[in-house]
C-alpha cells in the first residue's frame, strides 16, 4: 500500500519560523510530516523508514532571455545540495523490516544555517528564493521528505519553502553609515562622492553628493576643463559561473539622471547634491490584479536584489560619470547594496526581528524540545477512528461523532 504524505506548519503560521540571515533568530523550518494510506485509505501501510531535509536548487541559463541562443548555447546547469543536516524521523524496530501503520504524525524542527562554524556549503548562510525574468537563474528550497516502505524503492516527496534574507535591511546600522568614493582620470579633475547610506530598496530615495575639485598642482590647466554634465545610474552586474572556469558577467542599466552644467571648473570645485528614485518592479497585472505567485518563490517588488549563490551572483553599482571637454571623462562606479523591502518595510520587521530573537533565547538548537511523535497502528484500540472509520460487527463503517 502506497502512503500518503503531507508536510504542515505550525498552526496559523509558516514553515519558517526567524529571520534567515540574522542569528539571534535562530532560523528554523518547524511542522510535522503526516502519513496516511494513499489509496484503499483504511488498509495499513508499511514504513521501515522516514527522513526529512531542506534541498536548495540552483540553476542558470544565461541564453534563456533569445529564443535563438537557448537553442544553440548550452543545456541549463543545475546544482542541488543539503542545507543544513538531514533529520531521522522514524525508523523501524529492531528486527523488523517494516512496521505497519493507520497514520504517523512526526514533528521535526531543521535549524538554517547563519554563517557561523566555517565555509562549509552546508554552514553558510543559504542565498534567497529568486527566479530572474526568463529563468536565466534561480535559487529555490524543497523540503524533501523521503520515505522507505519495506522492499519497496525509496520515495521521494518535496515541497517547495520560499527563502528570504533579512541581513541588507536598509535600517541595520552598518549600512547608514555614509561612504566616500574619489576617482582620478588625467590628474586635472577628481570626481568625488558621497552617500549618506548605502542599501535601497524598491522606490528608495538614492541621494549622492557630488565634488569635483581641480587638482592644485597643474590649476592654470585644470581652470580650462568645462563641466558639460553629470550623469548618474543604477546598474545591475549579473555574473553567471562566479566560481567556475569560464565566468560570463551581464551588466543591466535599471536607472538613469542626467544634470546639464556647462560650466567652467571653479577655483574652488564645483558641488552638486543629485538623486533618483530607485526603480521598482509593478507586481499587478494590465486589470490591476495581483496575480497568484508561485509557492517556491516570495514575491519582490524588485526584479532582483543583492545575492550570492553557486552558480551566479548578483551585484549593483552606482554611477557617476562626469563629461568634461579639456579634460578626459571621469567614471566612478561605488557598490551599493539592495534589498527586496523598502525602507519602511524594514522599519516595520526590525520590532519583529527584535521579538524573534527573545523566543529564539529559549530554545536550545542541540534539544529543541519537540512534541511527542504519534503513531496509531492497526492493533491500537479504536485505531481505525484516526482515519474516520469504525468496526460496526465484522464490517468497517464510517465513524459519525
Amino acid at each position: 500500500m502506497t502512503a500518503f504524505v503531507r508536510v504542515s506548519g505550525p498552526p496559523n503560521s509558516n514553515y519558517l519560523v526567524g529571520y534567515p540571515g540574522i542569528s539571534a533568530t535562530l532560523p528554523r523550518i518547524e511542522g510535522k510530516v503526516e502519513v496516511r494510506p494513499a489509496a484503499g485509505f483504511s488498509q495499513p501501510v508499511a514504513i521501515s523508514l522516514i527522513t526529512i531535509s531542506l534541498v536548495r536548487r540552483e540553476t542558470i541559463h544565461p541564453a534563456a532571455e533569445s529564443l535563438t541562443r537557448k537553442h544553440l548555447a548550452a543545456p541549463r546547469k543545475e546544482i542541488s545540495d543539503i542545507v543544513g543536516k538531514e533529520m531521522l524521523l522514524y525508523r523501524s524496530p529492531n528486527g523488523k523490516e517494516y512496521e505497519t501503520v493507520f497514520s504517523m504524525d512526526l514533528p521535526f524542527v531543521l535549524f538554517i544555517p547563519f554563517g557561523r562554524g566555517g565555509e562549509e556549503t552546508a554552514r553558510r548562510v543559504p542565498p534567497a528564493s529568486l527566479q530572474l525574468p526568463s529563468r536565466t537563474a534561480e535559487t529555490y528550497y524543497e523540503l524533501v521528505v523521503m520515505v522507505q516502505q519495506g522492499n519497496q524503492e525509496q520515495r521521494k516527496h518535496a515541497f517547495p519553502v520560499p527563502i528570504s534574507r533579512y541581513d541588507t535591511l536598509s535600517t541595520f546600522g552598518m549600512f547608514n553609515r555614509p561612504e566616500t568614493a574619489e576617482r582620478v582620470t588625467d590628474h586635472l579633475v577628481t570626481l568625488g562622492i558621497s552617500l549618506p547610506r548605502w542599501s535601497y530598496g524598491p522606490l528608495d530615495p538614492v541621494s549622492i553628493y557630488i565634488k569635483l575639485s581641480p587638482n592644485p598642482d597643474w590649476m592654470s590647466k585644470a581652470k580650462r576643463v568645462t563641466i558639460q554634465k553629470i550623469v548618474i545610474g543604477i546598474e545591475e552586474e549579473i555574473t553567471y559561473n562566479p566560481e567556475g572556469d569560464e565566468p560570463t558577467k551581464k551588466v543591466n542599466k535599471l536607472a538613469k539622471q542626467t544634470q546639464e552644467v556647462g560650466l567652467r571648473m571653479p577655483d574652488a570645485g564645483y558641488f552638486t547634491n543629485l538623486g533618483l528614485v530607485f526603480p521598482a518592479k509593478d507586481l499587478r497585472d494590465s486589470d490591476g490584479v495581483i496575480p497568484r505567485g508561485k509557492p517556491a518563490f516570495p514575491m519582490y517588488s524588485v526584479s532582483g536584489f543583492t545575492t550570492v549563490g553557486s552558480l551566479y551572483k548578483i551585484d549593483y553599482f552606482l554611477t557617476v560619470k562626469a563629461h568634461l571637454s579639456s579634460a578626459r571623462d571621469i567614471l566612478l562606479r561605488k557598490s551599493i547594496t539592495v534589498c527586496p523591502l523598502d525602507h519602511t518595510g524594514c522599519k516595520e520587521e526590525m520590532d519583529a526581528i527584535e521579538t524573534a530573537a527573545k523566543d529564539a533565547a529559549h530554545i536550545n538548537a542541540e534539544n529543541p524540545m519537540l512534541p511527542a511523535r504519534t503513531i496509531v497502528r492497526p492493533e491500537d484500540p479504536n485505531s481505525l477512528h484516526v482515519l474516520g472509520m469504525t468496526m460496526v460487527g465484522k464490517t468497517k463503517k464510517l465513524l459519525i461523532d
